[in-house]
C-alpha cells in the first residue's frame, strides 16, 4: 500500500488563503517588534544620559532615514496589535467560521492600513 502523501511542499508555490498571511504576517512583526525593541531602548537611553545625548537622538530622529525605520516599527505594531485582538475574538469564538475569517483576515488588514497611514502623517 502506497501512502498518498504531499508531493509538493514548496511554501512559495502553495496559494494561501488571505486569513493564513495575516497569521504569518502577524507572527512576522512579532519578531520586528521583538528586534525593535532594541534599537528603542537605546534611543530612549541615550536621550535620557544628558543633554547631549538627546540632542544627537533629535538629531538622528531628523532623518528621513530614521523616520522610515519609525514608520516600519509602528505600522509593525499597529498591525500586529489589530492582529492580536483579531486572535483574542476568535478565542472566545467570534469569527470561527468558514466566512469569519476571510473577512477577519479583511478587517485586519484594513485597519492596520489605516494606522500605518495615520503613522506616516504623525511622523512627517
Amino acid at each position: 500500500m502506497k501512502p498518498k502523501r504531499p508531493v509538493n511542499l514548496d511554501i512559495g508555490t502553495i496559494d494561501l488563503p488571505l486569513a493564513a498571511l495575516t497569521s504569518i504576517t502577524h507572527r512576522i512583526t512579532g519578531i520586528v517588534l521583538f528586534a525593535a525593541i532594541a534599537v528603542l531602548l537605546y534611543l530612549l537611553n541615550q536621550s535620557l544620559v544628558s543633554e547631549q545625548g538627546f540632542v544627537h537622538v533629535h538629531t538622528i530622529i531628523g532623518s528621513t532615514a530614521s523616520r522610515l525605520i519609525l514608520w516600519v516599527i509602528l505600522s509593525a505594531l499597529g498591525y500586529h496589535m489589530v492582529a492580536g485582538c483579531k486572535h483574542l475574538l476568535m478565542d472566545i469564538g467570534i469569527g470561527e467560521s468558514g466566512t469569519g475569517g476571510p473577512t477577519g483576515a479583511r478587517i485586519t488588514v484594513a485597519l492596520s492600513s489605516v494606522l500605518a497611514l495615520i503613522a506616516g502623517i504623525w511622523l512627517w
